[in-house]
């Protein structure tokens, strides 16, 4: 199993949006990619606009190639990446 992680930082004031966005994202597209096994996100305590998440992926190939490589990673980045600060 390989585990990917993403420091996630977004713009002030857009948690709950991002939240939504962030767990649409999840579970209608990175659920759907080969290898997919999991994933968690989690919320800065000290700076509320950090997340970082993991994705748990069966092979490194899964993440890399299967998904970064394919049209669903543009689509997960529509929903997300319009909240971020800077990229992960």
């Amino acid at each position: 199993m390989i585990l990917e992680l993403a420091d996630i930082s977004i713009h002030p004031g857009q948690n709950a949006a991002f939240e939504e966005a962030i767990e649409r994202g999840l579970k209608t597209v990175i659920a759907h990619a080969k290898g997919f096994e999991g994933f968690k996100v989690n919320r800065g305590i000290e700076s509320p606009q950090r997340y970082i998440l993991q994705i748990f992926w069966t092979t490194l190939e899964d993440h890399t190639v299967g998904f970064r490589g394919s049209p669903a990673f543009a689509e997960w980045r529509a929903i997300v990446g319009p909240f971020f600060a800077s990229p992960p």
